[in-house]
């Protein structure tokens, strides 16, 4: 007589709960990731934009006050190349030079803010 091998039925079905029972053991986990996702590019943008204002201080600060551009306030569209991205806002507030400042940047989307460092100077 010929031996067969394989799997029998309840063991293919059970193999099948099983895999069922962690799929919705883990399903919540990744539910929500659009709120973390739109939560780390608020803090990408908030980086970028701290940093562009550091960077502008540093030429300013080596090179004399002929490069960068003046920062009196949370005005990003003439230190950021290429504007603040579609979908977020900067709240307007001042900046007093030579010192830093914290300006708040909104998540137009999510209504979502986070506070960013401008480091100025004249």
């Amino acid at each position: 007589m010929k031996k067969q091998s394989g799997f029998t039925l309840i063991e293919l079905v059970m193999v099948i709960v099983i895999l069922g029972a962690l799929a919705v053991a883990a399903l919540p986990k990744f539910v929500d990731l659009k709120s973390d996702a739109q939560a780390a590019a608020l803090q990408g943008v908030a980086g970028a934009l701290s940093s562009a204002f550091a960077v502008n201080y540093a030429a300013r600060s080596a090179k004399g006050t002929a490069t960068g551009v003046t920062v009196d306030n949370c005005n990003i569209t003439t230190v950021l190349q290429g504007g603040l991205p579609s979908g977020y806002s900067v709240a307007a507030s001042a900046v007093t030079t030579p010192y830093s400042g914290s300006c708040t940047l909104t998540q137009t989307a999510t209504n979502a803010t986070t506070s960013y460092t401008v480091i100025a100077i004249d």
